[in-house]
C-alpha cells in the first residue's frame, strides 16, 4: 500500500461553527414567511447551535424567527441560550408553545431556567409545567443558590439492595418513565438510603441471577443536597464520577446530578474565573452598553486609584528625573516586567486555589518556587536591561541600578502574586476578583520606588 493511500486530513476549523451562509439562509427563510422551508432549514440543527444563531441576530429577526418557528420551539434551545437574552425569548414565544417546550425538559434544566429569570418569566414557565411537575420545580428553587439541590435531577433510577439484576432489566423494560439518559441504577435501603450505584453496562453483561450488590462500583460518592456546586464539580473531576446521588438531611435519596451539569459548573467557575481576574464581571457579547458599561466601571476606578498612588511615588523623585531623564524612559519597563511576572504567579494561584491543589500543607513551598523564579527571571532580565542601558546610554552605572530594580521587583511580584490570593482567600474574598488590583499596586509602587530610589542614591 503506497503513501498516497493514506492522506492527511486537516481538521476543518470551523467545522463547529455555525456558518455566516446557515444564517443568512434562515433568515431568508423568515423574511420570507416560508414556515416549512424555516423548518426544513432548523430541523437537522442541534439545539445548541439554533441557541448560537438566536444569540447572534438582532431582536427583531429573533422575534419574527421565533413567531414563524410556532410550536416547533425545542426546550433544549432555553436550556443552551445565554441568560442575556433567555427572557426575551421565553416573553416572544406564544404560551401553548413555552407549554410544549418546558414540558421536554429534565427537572434540573427547567430549575435552571427558572433560577435566572425575572418573576413575570417564572410564571409563565411555572403556568406551562404540570402540576407534579411545578411542585418539584418549587421545591428545588427553595434550596440554597448554587447548591446540589438546585443541580441535581429529580428522575432517578433506584433499586432496592436486595434486587438481581433479572430484576432490575425487567423493571426498566416495563417502566415508561425513565429519564432520557442516566447512566447508574442507585441501590437503596429500606429507608431510602443510598448504598451503591451500578452502571448500566455492568448490568447488562451480567448473569440475571446476579445480585446487584456484587456489581456496586468501587467509588461511591453521596452529595448532600446543600453542598455548594463548585464542591460538588470537583468531587466529580477528582474522583472521575459519571453520576452521584444526592441526599436531603436524613440521608435519602432525592436527586441525581450527572457528569454534564457537574461538569457544565466547572466551566462557568473557571469562565468566572477569568473574567473576574480581567475585571469584567460576568458580561456577555449580547449585554447592553450601559450594563456593560457598569460591570466594568468599578474595576476601571480601582485601577484609577492604583495609578494614581503610583503616580505619587514617581512625583517625590521629580528632581532626580529632571536631572536624568533616562529615568523617565526606562522605569516604566520596570513597573511592566513586575506586573507582568505577578500576574502570571497570580494566574497560578488563583487556578490551584480553585482546583483545591494549593492548600495549607503546601502554600510555603509554592511561595518559595515563585519568589524563587521571579529571583533568577529578575537576574535574567537585569542582565539584559543593564548591557542595553550600557550601549544605550553609555552609562553602567544607570545599568547596575535597572538590573537591581529589575531583580528586587520581580521577586516581590511573584511574592505578591501568591501570597495576596492565598490571604484573600482566607479572609473569604473571592481571590480572582479582587487579587489583580492589588497585585498591581505592589508591583507598579515597589518597581518604581526601587528604580527610582537606587537612581537618587546612585546618581545624584
Amino acid at each position: 500500500m503506497s503513501d498516497q493511500d493514506f492522506e492527511t486530513v486537516e481538521p476543518d476549523e470551523e467545522a463547529y461553527e455555525l456558518s455566516r451562509r446557515d444564517v443568512a439562509t434562515v433568515l431568508e427563510a423568515v423574511e420570507a414567511g416560508a414556515r416549512d422551508e424555516l423548518i426544513a432549514l432548523m430541523e437537522p440543527m442541534h439545539a445548541a447551535d439554533i441557541a448560537d444563531m438566536l444569540e447572534q441576530i438582532s431582536s427583531a429577526d429573533r422575534y419574527a424567527l421565533i413567531e414563524l418557528y410556532g410550536v416547533e420551539f425545542d426546550g433544549d434551545i432555553l436550556s443552551e441560550l445565554d441568560e442575556s437574552i433567555r427572557e426575551d425569548v421565553i416573553s416572544a414565544l406564544r404560551p401553548e408553545v413555552l407549554a410544549v417546550a418546558v414540558r421536554e425538559l429534565e427537572s434540573d434544566d427547567v430549575v435552571d431556567l427558572l433560577e435566572d429569570l425575572e418573576q413575570p418569566q417564572q410564571d409563565a414557565i411555572f403556568d406551562a409545567l404540570d402540576d407534579a411537575d411545578a411542585v418539584i420545580a418549587r421545591q428545588a428553587l427553595s434550596y440554597p443558590e448554587e447548591s446540589a439541590g438546585r443541580l441535581m435531577q429529580r428522575e432517578v433510577v433506584a433499586a432496592p439492595e436486595h434486587w438481581t439484576v433479572g430484576d432490575a432489566i425487567d423493571f426498566m423494560r416495563s417502566s415508561e418513565d425513565l429519564p432520557d439518559q442516566f447512566y447508574h441504577v442507585v441501590l437503596v435501603d429500606p429507608r431510602m438510603h443510598p448504598v451503591g450505584n451500578v452502571t448500566l453496562g455492568r448490568i447488562m453483561g451480567a448473569p440475571r441471577k446476579l445480585p446487584l450488590m456484587e456489581l456496586t462500583e468501587e467509588v461511591f460518592q453521596i452529595i448532600p443536597v446543600d453542598q455548594d456546586e463548585g464542591d460538588v464539580a470537583y468531587a466529580f473531576n477528582q474522583y472521575h464520577l459519571i453520576s452521584a446521588p444526592v441526599v436531603d438531611d436524613e440521608g435519602r435519596l432525592v436527586g441525581v446530578i450527572t457528569i454534564d451539569d457537574a461538569m457544565a459548573v466547572l466551566d462557568e467557575e473557571h469562565e468566572e474565573d477569568i473574567m473576574r481576574l480581567a475585571g469584567v464581571g460576568e458580561g456577555s457579547l449580547t449585554d447592553r452598553v450601559i450594563n456593560t458599561t457598569q460591570q466594568r466601571f468599578p474595576w476601571l476606578a480601582v485601577n484609577l486609584v492604583t495609578a494614581v498612588l503610583a503616580s505619587l511615588v514617581i512625583a517625590q523623585f521629580d528632581v532626580v528625573i529632571a536631572d536624568f531623564v533616562a529615568l523617565a524612559v526606562l522605569m516604566p519597563i520596570v513597573a511592566s516586567m513586575g506586573g507582568n511576572a505577578g500576574t502570571q504567579s497570580l494566574t497560578v494561584a488563583v487556578r490551584a486555589i480553585a482546583t483545591k491543589d494549593l492548600t495549607s500543607s503546601n502554600v510555603w513551598r509554592v511561595i518559595r518556587r515563585e519568589v524563587l523564579v521571579g529571583a533568577v527571571n529578575g537576574t535574567i532580565f537585569a542582565i539584559v536591561m543593564g548591557l542595553v542601558c550600557l550601549f544605550w546610554f553609555s552609562s553602567p552605572v544607570l545599568g547596575g541600578v535597572i538590573a537591581a530594580a529589575m531583580v528586587i521587583n520581580l521577586v516581590v511580584a511573584g511574592l505578591a502574586g501568591t501570597v495576596i490570593p492565598v490571604a484573600l482567600e482566607k479572609a473569604g474574598v473571592d481571590p480572582a476578583l479582587a487579587s489583580g488590583a492589588f497585585v498591581t499596586t505592589v508591583t507598579d509602587v515597589v518597581g518604581f520606588f526601587a528604580f527610582l530610589g537606587l537612581a537618587a542614591w546612585v546618581l545624584v
